[in-house]
């Protein structure tokens, strides 16, 4: 569940194709963020949350000869999909933030990029949240299922996907996706909105899956 301002209820936003700052990776992040989200978007809403390595093209073409052909579309970066991530993971769950916090990379892993779907609420509902919450702020787990169940349950909650990507000690990059509505075509192509400072604990967190020694 995030709780974000009155720019995504608006027109605070610009779509990724309009203007993406770059500088280094930041191009081919972006490229990647895009791809991942069309990979994402083609198996439809209802989907538990999915991580991304990021690895330099020309390493997994000189580790995988055989797939070169696939990988000569002229990005720097390529996304390649984790499947380890428990069952019991859901957007915007404490399960997440714990999983996250227990991830590292192996070498060869320059960056990576996490796709939720999340409910979005106006400021206005903060009010409802914390008549749900301050009973029960001493019970931690207890706060965040009342919190979620309230976020579900609002009249004006709006549905979306939120992809995050970062590069080791370079540049990160959040999307926003808003689910179809009613009469809007589902099979339309996507699009993907940018916004400034946009879920920064997310980036925060898969910044520092870089900081944990993977052992193996």
């Amino acid at each position: 569940m995030n709780d974000f301002n009155d720019d995504l209820f608006g027109d605070g936003a610009d779509s990724i194709d309009d203007d993406v700052s770059t500088g280094g990776f930041g191009e081919a992040l972006a490229r990647c963020a895009r791809e991942v989200a069309d990979f994402v978007d083609g198996e439809g809403w209802g989907q538990r949350p999915q991580l991304f390595a990021l690895v330099p093209t020309s390493v997994l073409a000189a580790a995988e000869p055989a797939l070169l052909e696939e990988l000569t579309d002229g990005s720097a970066l390529t996304p390649i999909q984790q499947h380890n991530l428990p069952e019991d993971i859901t957007g915007g769950s404490r399960a997440l933030d714990e999983f996250l916090a227990t991830t590292s990379w192996p070498e060869g892993v320059v960056g990576c990029a996490l796709v939720q779907e999340i409910v979005i609420l106006p400021p206005a509902a903060e009010t409802d949240l914390d008549d749900a919450l301050i009973p029960l702020l001493a019970d931690r787990d207890a706060a965040d299922d009342a919190a979620r169940h309230a976020a579900h349950s609002h009249p004006d909650r709006k549905d979306g996907r939120l992809i995050a990507a970062v590069v080791k000690d370079g540049p990160s990059l959040t999307l926003l996706q808003m689910q179809p509505e009613g009469d809007e075509d589902p099979f339309a192509p996507i699009e993907l909105l940018l916004y400034d400072n946009l879920a920064p604990g997310i980036v925060h967190a898969l910044y520092t899956t870089f900081d944990v020694v993977d052992d193996d």
